[in-house]
């Protein structure tokens, strides 16, 4: 595990527009020779229960970059559609230091410019999180009827597309198909649900043949935006695809349904702020408390071992 002072916090690079999400530090990237282009940096910044830690986990922002791009050229391979991704070379992106560069080795992506379309495409092959709370109280997920008797974390009679709107602050909100057709257009969401879902069964199976169980994810798409900063015809699925972080990933030997499961992502860190929640000694409030070492090194391992588990040791 990369040491402590190998992690990537924040960056404060030369570069227009800089904003920080949760995770990623994004810029806009000039260029003469067509649209202005996007980087996105991953760093090593973790949230739960969106808060985000003070304590960065080493690597984790050049892990999951992998396992994105691992899964950016299994899509491609597909070819459903295509996606925003240019580059992943430093070298490629105007106006940065040899420490720039050297930051951003392994943790960039250099990405055309898209007006994303306002709409989370989640797509679960299994019934939880959420979903597993809706069906509850409705036996619904996002307005689809499901049948009776269904476990918790249990296989679905088939992947359902369940859209979300896009949050700015605190969790997106689950909405039913009709909702999205009325935000993004109903042409529009009839290629998104039928994308989702073709990437998801196409990826379940690629997972399930290396002992992963994909539970459910969810998916970014824009249509690119041209020389004059306007959104075009040319849809593309955007930000990251299919990590830990915006995925459910179980360990297949150790999975049984009727309970929660095992995760590749957060699940120490989010256990251990539970145990300081039921203490009184944090309230889910900025700012979230120092994580100690053993549960930052169980969580990377955790990550660490999905990556191998699909693509052999990135």
């Amino acid at each position: 595990m990369p040491a402590a002072s190998d992690a990537v916090f924040e960056t404060r690079l030369p570069l227009p527009d800089r904003r920080q999400g949760k995770v990623r530090d994004v810029y806009r990237v000039p260029t003469d020779l067509g649209p202005d282009q996007v980087l996105i940096v991953a760093t090593d910044r973790l949230s739960a229960f969106d808060v985000v830690m003070p304590t960065p986990i080493p690597g984790k922002g050049r892990l999951l970059t992998e396992v994105s791009l691992g899964w950016f050229h299994f899509i491609r391979d597909l070819e459903l559609v295509g996606d925003h991704l240019i580059s992943t070379e430093p070298g490629d992106v105007p106006g940065l230091s040899p420490e720039d560069r050297d930051l951003l080795d392994g943790r960039m992506m250099l990405c055309r410019a898209v007006e994303v379309v306002p709409i989370e495409c989640v797509a679960r092959g299994y019934l939880a999180g959420s979903g597993w709370n809706e069906y509850l109280a409705s036996g619904t997920v996002c307005g689809i009827d499901l049948p009776d008797g269904l476990a918790r974390c249990g296989k679905l009679p088939q992947t359902i597309f369940t859209p979300a709107t896009k949050a700015t602050e605190g969790h997106d909100e689950n909405i039913d198909f009709a909702r999205a057709c009325e935000i993004a257009g109903e042409t529009l969401m009839e290629r998104l649900r039928d994308l989702t879902l073709a990437i998801y069964d196409a990826a379940a199976d690629y997972a399930a043949a290396r002992g992963v169980i994909l539970a459910d994810t969810k998916f970014e798409f824009g249509h690119a935006i041209d020389f004059e900063g306007h959104p075009t015809g040319d849809l593309l699925i955007c930000d990251e695809v299919l990590t830990p972080d915006s995925s459910r990933y179980w360990p297949a030997e150790d999975y049984e349904s009727g309970r929660e499961q095992a995760s590749f992502d957060k699940q120490f860190v989010r256990n251990h702020l539970l145990e300081l929640v039921e203490r009184g000694a944090w309230d889910k409030e900025p700012p979230g408390p120092e994580l100690p070492a053993d549960i930052v090194e169980r969580t990377m391992d955790r990550y660490r071992e999905a990556a191998d588990r699909l693509f052999g040791g990135l």
